[in-house]
């Protein structure tokens, strides 16, 4: 019985009872940090596996894309053609301005209105609509 290593009787819930506090102790630190030391090779060999992909990956796709695309200008903001439905726009924005500022439309004015393209994603743009839908 003497022969087991700590380890191996650790192993045993039989023979941990007959164990002394130390030896609990010892054993119970060795376990841990052989836990931690394995944890962290496995770690170190995931890290250079993804580091390894990572130059693989980057490599094929310098293979594959020769030239280089040019950035697609941004749309110019469509103009507002009539006249009348400027100043509703107007009429709307600064309404809205000064509902969200709680005060009076003869506080604000608005000099300028550009429209600006929506980049938001459909995914975005679902998820927005489906909010609105829940609080009505």
């Amino acid at each position: 019985m003497e022969n087991l290593s700590l380890l191996e009787r650790f192993s045993n819930p039989e023979l941990i009872k007959s164990m002394t506090l130390g030896e609990k102790l010892l054993a119970s630190g060795t376990v841990a940090i052989l836990g931690m030391a394995i944890t962290f090779v496995v770690l170190m060999i995931l890290w250079g596996l993804i580091i390894m992909m990572t130059k693989f990956v980057a490599s094929q796709k310098k293979e594959a894309v020769q030239v280089a695309k040019a950035p697609a200008p941004a749309p110019k903001p469509a103009p507002i053609e009539a006249e009348e439905d400027n100043e509703e726009l107007v009429a709307v924005i600064t309404a809205a301005i000064a509902a969200s500022l709680n005060t009076s439309t003869h506080n604000i004015v608005v000099r300028n209105i550009v429209r600006v393209a929506d980049s938001t994603p459909a995914w975005g743009r679902a998820g927005r609509i489906d909010q609105m839908n829940n609080m009505l």
